[in-house]
């Protein structure tokens, strides 16, 4: 189970995008993969069709890994922290930053 969500803030820990922070576009459960907004955003050569006549280039995103990304918990300082679920009083499971002492995530 991914416990990043879409539209969550998250930032890159390793690679080419190291320390950029983005909103999570969708999760790739199956890769075990997100995409990120402005991160990893790659070309693809477009043959010419009855759409789109002139062919060319378009721009796609690439799945970021979910091993290379951590949940921003604070924007401000830009904290990461690792996410865990809890049951809460009434039964109701909700996701929670491990590195805050189990503060609640919206």
């Amino acid at each position: 189970m991914a416990r990043i969500k879409k539209d969550d803030t998250v930032k890159l820990l390793s690679g080419k995008y190291k320390n950029q922070t983005g909103k999570v576009l969708e999760v790739l459960p199956k890769k075990n993969a997100v995409l990120i907004e402005g991160v990893g955003v790659g070309k693809r050569k477009v043959k010419p069709s009855q759409f789109n006549p002139q062919g060319g280039m378009k721009d796609i995103h690439v799945p970021t890994p979910l091993h290379k990304v951590a949940l921003v918990v604070d924007e401000k300082a830009s904290t990461t922290s690792r996410v865990g679920y809890v049951k809460n009083d009434d039964g109701k499971t909700v996701r929670v930053a491990r590195q805050l002492k189990n503060k609640e995530i919206k």
